[in-house]
């Protein structure tokens, strides 16, 4: 079993969802779709790993970001803490993708 960190101690993985994705009436669902990812997104990897789940309303911010203590962390930096875990950051970010997009799925067919 793998030991939990403090919250502290564990890195921001901040997904921003575009509305689009949802569909053409996706501005409609995208605020309760976030809320429905995070919740079941929070317990992967969530030994050492937060999830923060937002519409991404602002084209300039990027989709995905990691944050350690409130600093925003590089992909590099993100990846040297991810392999300390034995997390793959590449495959962890495709199965995030492939995560959403069935999620997406789960949460139409409520």
């Amino acid at each position: 079993m793998e030991t939990k960190l403090p919250i502290y101690k564990k890195l921001l993985v901040t997904f921003r969802v575009e509305p689009g994705c949802l569909g053409p009436q996706g501005p409609d669902y995208v605020e309760e779709f976030c809320v429905f990812a995070k919740h079941k997104l929070k317990n992967h990897h969530g030994h050492c790993l937060r999830w923060a789940i937002k519409p991404r309303y602002d084209k300039s911010l990027p989709e995905l970001e990691f944050q350690f203590k409130n600093s925003i962390v590089s992909r590099e930096n993100a990846d040297k803490y991810m392999n300390s875990f034995d997390i793959d950051i590449d495959v962890f970010e495709e199965g995030l993708e492939e995560s959403l997009a069935d999620l997406i799925d789960v949460f139409f067919e409520r």
